[in-house]
Order: structure tokens, then C-alpha cells, then sequence
């Protein structure tokens, strides 16, 4: 092989490395797309992406929908959206969905949606196609103490203008459980309730519960009532049996106050028994005291034991007396 021939192998060799490099680096397929469908783009606009690190396709193919979709939007807007981290193929097709609908919505807040983590393509369907939330069984004690469950549907569309700080879903549905509790409180009798069901709809419905939510409420219907607990009967018995071990516990009390009492009585009555018992001791020394001093004769000691004889014999014919009439019960 002479040197010609090599220097031509070689220089077709670096001619397509060369190719190879610039269609890697440089989006030449996306471009003619691009041209393809009326999107004014410049290679070098492409090359400017590669090098800010923007994947091209996840802005350029985004800008070809928009454009077929008579959308007036420029690669500076989706590609500083990409930038900011949010989700450009989303944004896209949310504002061509509000642009069929005739909603009005710009790319700044569409953008700013996509941001705030909100899915703003399902935000556009269902501001035109209502979404229907269900609530749980939301219990209400009526006046007359009987429980009331009801289970209510709310249909609601998403209000655009308030997606970004809006409250979502659970506020919704805590707001509508609180409004049902309320109304079912709020009726005399649960006979009513059961009667007017469409009642507990109006009530809710005319307070404005979709005031700071990123939602506007269309109807709330309820899908299921049912009746439950006696809660008046069941806190009547609770309140009985709590006055019943009330009125036990003061019983006790005063028990346990008439037992100490007694004991206490029984130990004065001991402890009187017991210098009663000391001065009878004393007694026999005071008398033979008293007859050596003169101060009693002989007779007179005398008498005093008649008189203690006397006193036995008649303790002894009342206890006989007393066993007698025990015997003839």
C-alpha cells in the first residue's frame, strides 16, 4: 500500500470520528425535527444546551407540541423551567389541555404550579372534568341523643387560580365532616335528619368551605345515612353509674368515720374501766385508814357492807329476771 492510499484511509477515518463526535454532541436529528415542524432553532442554541447540561429532547420535542398546538411559547421559557428542576413535557401538555378547554392560563403560573409540587396537567382535567371526593362515615349525635352516620360525596373542581398555597383534599373532607356534625347537632330530633338527608347538603354546602383550598366545591350529596348508638341512654347510664359509686364511696367514708368512733369510744370506755379498777383497788386501804384514824366506827363499816350485800342480791334477781323473760321468747 503506497502513501497516498494510507493518507486517504486515514483522513476518512478522522472524517468520520469527526462525524461520529458531532452528531453525539451536537443534536443534528432533533434540529432537522425541529425545522421539520416550523420550530425556528439554531444549532448553536442546541450546542448552548449540551453545554448548560439541558437534555435538548426535554425541551425541543415539549416546543414542537406546543407550537402544533398554537401555543406561543420560546426555548428560553422551557429550558429555565428544566433548570429549575420542574417537569417541562407536563407543563406543556397542561397548557395545551387549558388552550382546548378556553382556560385561561399563562406559562409563568402553569410553571409555577409545576413548582410548588402541584400535578398541574391533573389540575386541567379536573377543572373540566369535576372530581367526586367520598367521605367516610361521619357520625353526629342529634339533640335527642340518638347517633346519626352519614357518608357523603362532594364533587369539586379544581380552582387554578389557587393551587399554589391552596389546601388540598383533606381539608376538604374535614371541613365537610365538621359541617355535617354540626347540622346533625344542630336538629331536634334525628327522625329529621333521616327524613331530610338533603338537609345536611344545603347546610354544609352554603358555608363556604372551599374558602382557601385549592378546590371550589359543586355539590355535596349525601350517599349513605344510617342510625347509631343511643349516646343520651348510654351517657344517662354512665352518669348513674358514677352517682351510684359516688353515693358508695360517701357510704364508706361514713362507715369507716362510725367504726373509728366506735374504737375510739371503746378506748375511753377501757381507759375509764381502768381507773375505775385503780380506785377500787384503793378503796380497801382508804377504809382501814379511815377506822384506824377514827374518822368511821365499826357500825358504820358495817352498814356499808349491808348495804353492798343488799346491792348484789339485787343485781343477781335482775339477771335471773332477765334470763326468765329470754327463756319465754
Amino acid at each position: 500500500m503506497d502513501t497516498g492510499s494510507l493518507g486517504l484511509i486515514i483522513i476518512v477515518g478522522l472524517v468520520i470520528i469527526g462525524l461520529a463526535i458531532l452528531f453525539t454532541f451536537v443534536p443534528v436529528m432533533l434540529w432537522i425535527s425541529a425545522l421539520a415542524a416550523g420550530v425556528r432553532v439554531s444549532i448553536f442554541n442546541l450546542v448552548g444546551m449540551r453545554l448548560r447540561r439541558v437534555i435538548p429532547s426535554r425541551v425541543i420535542n415539549p416546543l414542537i407540541k406546543a407550537v402544533k398546538a398554537g401555543l406561543d411559547l420560546s426555548t428560553n421559557q422551557l429550558e429555565s423551567h428544566y433548570l429549575a428542576g420542574g417537569n417541562v413535557d407536563r407543563v406543556v401538555n397542561a397548557l395545551i389541555a387549558a388552550h382546548r378547554a378556553n382556560i385561561e392560563l399563562s406559562f409563568e403560573r402553569c410553571a409555577a404550579i409545576d413548582l410548588a409540587g402541584r400535578d398541574v396537567l391533573d389540575a386541567v382535567q379536573m377543572s373540566v372534568n369535576p372530581k367526586v371526593i367520598e367521605t367516610p362515615f361521619i357520625a353526629g349525635v342529634a339533640m335527642d341523643g340518638i347517633e346519626v352516620k352519614a357518608k357523603a360525596r362532594i364533587t369539586v373542581r379544581a380552582n387554578i387560580d389557587r393551587l399554589v398555597g391552596g389546601a388540598g383534599e383533606e381539608t376538604v373532607i374535614a371541613r365537610v365532616g365538621e359541617g355535617i356534625v354540626s347540622t346533625i347537632g344542630s336538629s331536634h330530633d334525628h327522625k329529621k335528619v333521616l327524613e331530610n338527608p338533603d338537609m345536611i347538603s344545603q347546610t354544609v354546602l352554603s358555608k363556604g368551605l372551599d374558602a382557601g383550598t385549592a378546590f371550589e366545591i359543586l355539590s355535596i350529596d349525601i350517599a349513605d345515612i344510617d342510625i347509631g348508638k343511643n349516646i343520651g341512654a348510654v351517657l344517662q347510664t354512665d352518669q348513674a353509674e358514677a352517682d351510684k359509686n359516688i353515693a358508695q364511696a360517701k357510704a364508706e367514708e361514713r362507715r369507716a368515720m362510725a367504726v373509728a368512733q366506735e374504737q375510739e369510744m371503746r378506748a375511753r370506755v377501757e381507759e375509764m374501766r381502768a381507773k375505775v379498777v385503780e380506785a377500787e383497788a384503793e378503796v380497801p386501804m382508804a377504809m382501814a385508814e379511815a377506822l384506824r384514824s377514827g374518822n368511821i366506827g365499826v357500825m358504820d363499816y358495817m352498814n356499808l357492807k349491808n348495804i353492798e350485800a343488799d346491792t348484789d342480791m339485787r343485781d343477781m334477781i335482775g339477771k335471773s329476771d332477765q334470763e326468765e323473760d329470754e327463756d319465754d321468747r
